[in-house]
């Protein structure tokens, strides 16, 4: 639930916050998805609109981070506000790394255009891998704004499936590049696009554990899964 004040222009203020940060977020979801059909549909012109919103994501981070400190010199927050600022703060540092991440896959996307052998590559499974942690950037902005704490334990669960697929399309391509040394430079382009895809899903992960900080005041970062079960009162459901 979104705690309000009896100042109106504090309000504004953490409200205005909440927007920019979202604002970020979707334009970094655009990038990433529009990397990923870049892969699929080897299309140069998404990948100069991914660059292209790099510029704008850079300026945003910097409006947000203004934001947050003055926010935090005027209205000197405490307690639950002071953590959703904070968290507001380290949500755009991560926002601003995937949309580094997005621009990377775009450059890939440009050596990979000049490759013959395209077909012969992983593409559907590094599309479903995309798709996975497209959902999960998704559901972790949602849950930054609704401030759904519970969100974090479903990313977590993500995450390992975005881990597994990492780890076996790593396998396939470096089996691929023993098989023929002609595809090496393109299945190592692609092996930097999984890891760059990965990272995002990392990143989704961190913004959902800054909720559960803001609503429980817990720092699902560092803590022991166990030991952070135990103190939202549901031990009995961790493994």
């Amino acid at each position: 639930m979104v705690h309000e004040h009896t100042d109106r222009a504090f309000d504004d203020d953490i409200e205005g916050m909440r927007t920019a940060v979202m604002s970020m977020g979707g334009l970094v979801e655009r990038q990433v998805r529009r990397a990923a059909e870049a892969l699929r549909l080897n299309d140069l012109r998404l990948v100069a609109d991914v660059l292209a919103d790099e510029q704008v994501v850079n300026q945003l981070h910097v409006q947000v981070d203004l934001l947050c400190n003055r926010i935090i010199a005027r209205r000197q927050p405490i307690a639950v506000d002071l953590r959703e600022v904070m968290a507001a703060i380290h949500a755009v540092n991560d926002l601003e790394r995937i949309g580094d991440e997005a621009k990377k896959i775009a450059y890939k996307c440009r050596h990979l255009d000049a490759y013959s052998g395209r077909a012969a590559l992983p593409l559907e499974k590094v599309q479903t891998m995309a798709g996975l942690v497209v959902a999960m950037l998704g559901q972790a902005l949602d849950a930054f704004v609704r401030h759904d704490a519970r969100a974090s334990d479903d990313l977590v669960e993500r995450d390992r499936a975005v881990d597994a697929l990492r780890n076996e399309l790593n396998d396939e391509l470096v089996a691929r590049m023993s098989a023929d040394p002609g595809c090496i430079t393109a299945a190592m382009d692609l092996v930097f696009v999984v890891q760059s895809l990965e990272r995002i899903g990392d990143h989704a992960k961190n913004i959902a554990e800054y909720v559960v900080n803001v609503v429980e005041g817990i720092d699902a970062r560092h803590a022991h899964p166990v030991a952070t079960a135990a103190v939202r009162g549901d031990a009995g459901k961790a493994d």
